[in-house]
């Protein structure tokens, strides 16, 4: 008797084991942050451009070709990718406000994976500097030091106004958010255009190209952490959700001197649209005054030679920052990761190189809205397709959960886009949706909102007063099959008043009008 019962215990053993090991394991998460990173490299047919690496990644998953921002600055649109909620829901317009004010209950997105048994670490840029969330991640989020500068003469201009001798020895200003020198330097104040104001040629070149070695910048220390990471948390038992946040192109266009030997300056081409949209407001689009705070950056139009120097200063950030996306998906493969691994890789906005005769971010338009997207998730039989569907960054959140088998908030105000990666384009959002301020001395009146909606075929941008959405200061309308660069604006030719009220009929419905059919909502 006893035999038999032994028997049977042992028989009970295997067949549960054999369950065990026929469950699913639930898929690791690698969400990999890239700063200013506009749609522009070899992924998105810009040949011109190496990137071999997120090429790569893109072979291997979807290319998301019209993906959009709620708004084109770092911390409203992390703030909305990260909670899954739009500005006006976050209050987050500025570089100033932490969405925990107005949300402090809110479950962020990699919170919501470590409440469902996920190990949670961030490193490098993800949220906004000085406005980390220490109840996202399951250890304290770290952000390496780094120099921003290698060659001397470039120190000394950067630190030109600082009083203090050891201010030169705190970390990357890039990271450093309210965590402040001891010295006090003339900088730009961070508002909502990150203006000029007490800031002009007020910090070290725009760009710099010196020979060292990849490490020496911040995005080698943030890829070298990575991998570390990598290696110690896929010995633990649970999946991982691994954030790594890229600081370049960031300005200043800062790489070692072999990114830029990968570009020869005589081929670069320089933006085709040097002028301002004609008959749209003044206001729509800054010329760039983050960009006037770096030492040598006229206050004028940037002279054509300047621009060169500039976009090539971009194209070989954008690729040192591709070898360092590279290093972290060459040790997922080595650990045999990548057939359970999710990669998602971001660009938080888009960016303007001289179009409109305008540098930077801060605008509505297709430049600035619409940003880098690409997801691999191991299985895709869609993989290296890329989509012309309409996703929104404030879909990501309930796209990764979905992808991973999570439960989705009632917070979220974006649809899981998941059913894309069978049919990548089966029709699906009618629009999609973005927003920026603009404060007074940017307009000639009160504090206004610009609230634009990208259709199929066209952009409206209504500008309203912030405290009274009824009250119209300017509308902006673009057709994007005939002027895809956005240069004139046709709202007051009196032919598209029918068109102009319609498309007003769709804005007024806003985002829940444009929903897809059987998306799925929380």
């Amino acid at each position: 008797m006893k035999l038999l019962l032994r028997l049977f215990l042992a028989l009970v053993s295997i067949a549960l084991a054999r369950a065990a090991d026929s469950t699913p394991q639930r898929p690791n998460i690698l969400f990999i942050a890239i700063d200013d990173l506009r749609p522009e490299f070899g992924a998105y047919g810009a040949s011109y451009i190496h990137s071999p690496n997120m090429d790569r990644l893109a072979r291997s998953g979807i290319t998301f070709n019209r993906a959009y921002v709620q708004q084109a600055v770092c911390s409203p649109t992390r703030s909305s990718l990260l909670t899954g909620t739009r500005p006006d829901t976050t209050k987050v317009w500025d570089l100033v406000t932490h969405f925990r004010a107005a949300l402090p209950d809110v479950v962020t997105l990699p919170q919501q994976f470590k409440n469902n048994g996920y190990f949670v670490q961030g490193m490098g840029k993800i949220y906004h500097p000085g406005y980390n969330d220490p109840a996202s991640w399951s250890v304290p989020w770290q952000a390496p030091k780094a120099d921003k500068y290698a060659l001397p003469e470039n120190v000394a201009l950067d630190n030109r106004f600082i009083t203090d001798p050891d201010e030169d020895k705190a970390p990357n200003p890039q990271l450093r958010g309210k965590e402040k020198a001891k010295g006090t330097k003339k900088a730009a104040p961070a508002s909502f255009d990150e203006t000029t104001k007490g800031g002009v040629n007020s910090r070290g070149p725009a760009f710099e190209s010196a020979d060292v070695p990849d490490n020496f910048y911040l995005d080698g220390k943030v890829a070298e952490l990575a991998v570390s990471t990598l290696q110690d948390i896929s010995k633990k038992k649970e999946p991982f959700f691994l954030a790594v946040g890229f600081a370049k192109p960031h300005l200043p266009f800062v790489s070692p001197k072999k990114y830029w030997d990968l570009y020869d300056p005589a081929k670069i081409e320089l933006a085709p649209n040097k002028f301002r949209a004609k008959d749209s407001p003044d206001y729509a689009i800054l010329p760039g005054g983050e960009l006037r705070n770096y030492y040598g950056i006229p206050t004028t139009s940037i002279p054509d030679d300047l621009a060169r120097q500039l976009k090539h200063g971009y194209y070989a950030a954008i690729s040192y920052t591709d070898a360092q996306v590279g290093k972290v998906l060459d040790e997922l493969d080595r650990l045999d990761l990548r057939k359970n691994t999710i990669v998602v890789l971001w660009g938080d906005h888009g960016w303007k190189l001289g179009e409109h005769d305008a540098w930077c971010k801060h605008s509505n338009s297709e430049n600035d809205t619409n940003a880098a997207l690409i997801l691999s998730v191991p299985g895709t039989k869609t993989a290296g397709a890329h989509s012309n569907s309409f996703v929104e960054f404030v879909d990501v959140y309930p796209t990764v959960a979905d992808l991973a088998g999570l439960p989705l908030p009632k917070h979220l105000e974006g649809v899981s886009f998941k059913p894309l990666f069978d049919e990548p384009n089966r029709p699906w959002k009618q629009a999609a949706f973005s927003q920026y301020p603009r404060t007074p001395g940017q307009t000639k009146g009160d504090a206004l909102m610009g609230y634009s909606m990208r259709t199929e075929r066209y952009r409206l941008t209504v500008w309203v007063a912030r405290d009274d959405h009824t009250k119209i200061d300017a509308i902006e309308l673009y057709d994007e099959l005939y002027d895809p660069q956005e240069n004139t604006n046709i709202a007051k030719d009196p032919k598209n008043g029918e068109l102009v009220e319609k498309l007003m009929a769709q804005w007024r419905k806003g985002p829940a009008g444009a929903l897809p059919p059987l998306a799925r909502t929380p």
